[in-house]
C-alpha cells in the first residue's frame, strides 16, 4: 500500500482523471491533452532573470505627481483625480514605509483600515478608466468585476474569491506582485438590500458579507474544486515535486475600489440635509442637482441606501464624480491622448488611411453623445454611426487621407458619396494639410513640456533631431508620447550596448556619433525592430573592413558617421580606400 502512495502516476493516467472529472463536473465529454512532460535535470534551464513582485511597482510616487497624470488622459473629474490620487499614493507609500521598517507580520496590521474606496457617479463619466490609468502608472496588477455576478458561497456565477485569483493571473501568476494589486467591483449599487428580508435581498446581503473578510484580510486558496486552470497548475506541480501543496495569497494589502451610479442616494442625502436644517430644499431634478447632493454623502446614507455598517465601514474614502456635459464630451474629443478619438484612427490607419477631424466634426459629435445619456460611451457610438460608412467603402479605393467634416457627420452618406465620386478634390487636400501642421504644432507644443524633465536626466539621448522623429512617430502610430520618450531611451541604450559588445567579440571600439544614433533610431521606429537589431544588420561587413584598416594603419578605433549607417558598404570602401593612399605599402612607394 505504501509503494503505491509513493508512486507518481505517469501523465497518460493523470489526463484521463482530469478528463473523468471535468466531463461529470460540466456535463459534457471533457478531453484533456497536456503537452507538458517533466523535465531532465540536463533539459531544465534557468529562466531569464526579469523583475518580479514589489520591483514593478512605483510605491513612492506622490499625490500631486499622480494627478498631474490623470490630468492628462481624464477631463474634469478634479475632486475626484485628487481624491483618488491621494489615498492610492498613500496606500502604496504606507506599504513601502512598513517594509522599510520591517513591519510586515500580519501583527502590524492590527486595527489598520486600508484605503478601500467608493466611487459614485453616474455611467461613462470615467470611473474604470480613472482606476486602470492608475494601476498602470504604478505598475500593479488589476482586475474588474461586476458585483450582481458574484455570490456569497459556491459556485453560482462566481466566488468573491476568484476576485482574488484573477488578480494573480493578471499578475502572470507572480504571487508578490499580485498581494499589491486593485480590485475593482463595479456596479455595487445592485447589491445593496431594500426593506424586503426574503427573494434577492438575501443574496444581496450575503454577496455584502463575503467581501467583508477579503476587503479587510484574509488568505485566498488559489486552488479550488470549480478553477480548471488552477487544477491543472496544481497537477503539474505535484507532477514536478510529487507534493501537493496548498497556495495561497493574502489580501492585506490588495486595494479594493467599488462603484456604482447609486440611482437614489441623491434623494436620501438630501432627506437627511433637510431634516439638519442645512437648506437643500429643491427637489433632485438633474444630474447636476444629483452630483450637488452626493458631494454630501455620509456612511450613514449609505447604509440606509442597503449597504451593511461592517460593510461601508471596510469603504473609508468617498469620492463623487461629475456628470458630464456637452462642453466635457468636446473637450474629451479634442484631448490628444483620449482613446476614442485615438481607437477611431487607428481603425484607419491599419488600411493605410489617415483620419483627422475637423474642429466643427467634434463639436457636432459632443452634441449627439450628449443625447445619448450614457456619458463618454456615447460618443464611441455616434462617431461609429458617422464613420462605419466610410470604414467599410474607402479601404477598397486609392484614397490615403480622411478628414471627418461637419457635413459628414449629420449627412454621412451623401459626403461619402461625394468622396468617392471627386477623392482628389484641391480643397479637401488642403483642408487635411491644414489639419495636418497643426496637429503637428500640438505636438510639439507637449513634447516640449515633457522635454525638459527628460533632457535634465538625459542629456544625450534627446537632441532636436531625436525629438523630431518622436514627435513624427506619434502622429504615425499614435503611440502614447511617454512611452516614445522611454523608447528613445531604450534605442540610445541598445546602440551603446551594442558598441560594448562589438569590441569585446571583435576588438575594435567603435561610437556611432550623434547623426549616425539619430538613423538608427529612425530605422528602428519605422521597421519595428529594436535599435540592437538594426546595428547588427549594419555592421555585417564592419569586422573585415576595420580589419583591412588596422593592418595597415594600426587604427582600432573608429567613430562612425551617418554614412556608416545609411550606406555601410560606400562608408567601408572609401574608409579603407582612403587608409590605403594614406599608408601605402613600401614597394608602393618604391
Amino acid at each position: 500500500m505504501s509503494d503505491k502512495l509513493q508512486k507518481l502516476p505517469d501523465q497518460e493516467e493523470l489526463e484521463k482523471e482530469l478528463s473523468e472529472y471535468l466531463s461529470k463536473k460540466y456535463g459534457r465529454p471533457v478531453k484533456v491533452i497536456s503537452p507538458m512532460m517533466m523535465p531532465s535535470a540536463k533539459e531544465a534551464k534557468p529562466k531569464p532573470s526579469r523583475p518580479r513582485g514589489a520591483e514593478k511597482i512605483q510605491f513612492d510616487m506622490k499625490p500631486e505627481e499622480l494627478q498631474a497624470y490623470l490630468d492628462q488622459y481624464v477631463v474634469k473629474q478634479d475632486q475626484a483625480k485628487a481624491i483618488l490620487a491621494t489615498k492610492i499614493c498613500t496606500h502604496y507609500n504606507r506599504i513601502k514605509w512598513q517594509m522599510e521598517h520591517r513591519r510586515r507580520t500580519p501583527d502590524s496590521a492590527v486595527g489598520r483600515i486600508k484605503n478601500n474606496i467608493i466611487l459614485i457617479g453616474p455611467t461613462g463619466v470615467g470611473k474604470t478608466y480613472l482606476i486602470k490609468l492608475i494601476a498602470q502608472k504604478l505598475g500593479v496588477p488589476f482586475v474588474k468585476g461586476d458585483a450582481t455576478k458574484f455570490s456569497e458561497t459556491g459556485y453560482v456565477g462566481g466566488d468573491v474569491e476568484d476576485l482574488v485569483r484573477d488578480l494573480v493571473r493578471a499578475a502572470d501568476d507572480d504571487l508578490e506582485l499580485a498581494q499589491y494589486g486593485i480590485i475593482y467591483l463595479d456596479e455595487i449599487d445592485k447589491i445593496a438590500s431594500s426593506s424586503a428580508l426574503i427573494g434577492p435581498d438575501v443574496s444581496r446581503t450575503g454577496v455584502q458579507r463575503a467581501l467583508l473578510k477579503p476587503m479587510e484580510e484574509t488568505e485566498v486558496d488559489l486552488r479550488v474544486p470549480h478553477d480548471p486552470i488552477s487544477q491543472l497548475q496544481a497537477i503539474e506541480q505535484y507532477r514536478k515535486s510529487g507534493k501537493r501543496e496548498k497556495q495561497t495569497i493574502n489580501t492585506r494589502n490588495i486595494l479594493f475600489i467599488v462603484s456604482g451610479a447609486f440611482n437614489g442616494l441623491a434623494e436620501k442625502v438630501k432627506k437627511r440635509l433637510h431634516q439638519q436644517g442645512l437648506g437643500f430644499r429643491a427637489s433632485v431634478q438633474s444630474r447636476s442637482d444629483d452630483f450637488k447632493y452626493l458631494q454630501h454623502v455620509k456612511a450613514e446614507d449609505l447604509i440606509e441606501y442597503g449597504f451593511e455598517s461592517e460593510f461601508v465601514g471596510r469603504l473609508p474614502v468617498i469620492a463623487v464624480l461629475e456628470p458630464l456635459e456637452v462642453e466635457d464630451l468636446y473637450q474629451i474629443l479634442k484631448n490628444p491622448n483620449n482613446p476614442v478619438i485615438q481607437g477611431k484612427k487607428e481603425d484607419f490607419r491599419c488600411y493605410g488611411i489617415d483620419l483627422k477631424f475637423e474642429d466643427e466634426a467634434l463639436r457636432v459629435l459632443a452634441e449627439k453623445a450628449y443625447q445619448e445619456k450614457t456619458g463618454a460611451r456615447g460618443l464611441v457610438s455616434v462617431i461609429e454611426r458617422a464613420l462605419l460608412g466610410f470604414e467599410k467603402k474607402l479601404p477598397s479605393t486609392s484614397i490615403r487621407y480622411l478628414v471627418v467634416s461637419k457635413e459628414m457627420v449629420l449627412n454621412p452618406d451623401q459626403e461619402l458619396e461625394k468622396i468617392l465620386k471627386d477623392p482628389d478634390r484641391t480643397e479637401r487636400r488642403r483642408i487635411y494639410e491644414k489639419i495636418l501642421r497643426e496637429e503637428k504644432e500640438a505636438v510639439r507644443e507637449q513634447v516640449f513640456k515633457k522635454k525638459k524633465h527628460y533632457v535634465q536626466n538625459y542629456p544625450f539621448v534627446f537632441t532636436q533631431s531625436r525629438l523630431d522623429l518622436l514627435v513624427e512617430q506619434h502622429l504615425r502610430t499614435g503611440e502614447p508620447l511617454e512611452d516614445l520618450f522611454d523608447e528613445m531611451i531604450t534605442f540610445y541604450n541598445q546602440v551603446k550596448v551594442f558598441e560594448d559588445e562589438f569590441h569585446d567579440r571583435h576588438g575594435y571600439r567603435i561610437h556611432f556619433d550623434d547623426r549616425a544614433i539619430t538613423a538608427i533610431v529612425a530605422r528602428a521606429l519605422e521597421e519595428n525592430k529594436s535599435a540592437g537589431a538594426v546595428c547588427r544588420e549594419i555592421s555585417r561587413d564592419y569586422d573585415y573592413g576595420f580589419k583591412l584598416v588596422a593592418e595597415r594603419s594600426g587604427q582600432t578605433q573608429f567613430i562612425l558617421p551617418r554614412e556608416a549607417v545609411d550606406e555601410p558598404g560606400t562608408y567601408l570602401d572609401n574608409l579603407i580606400r582612403d587608409t590605403y593612399r594614406k599608408y601605402p605599402l613600401q614597394e608602393e612607394q618604391d
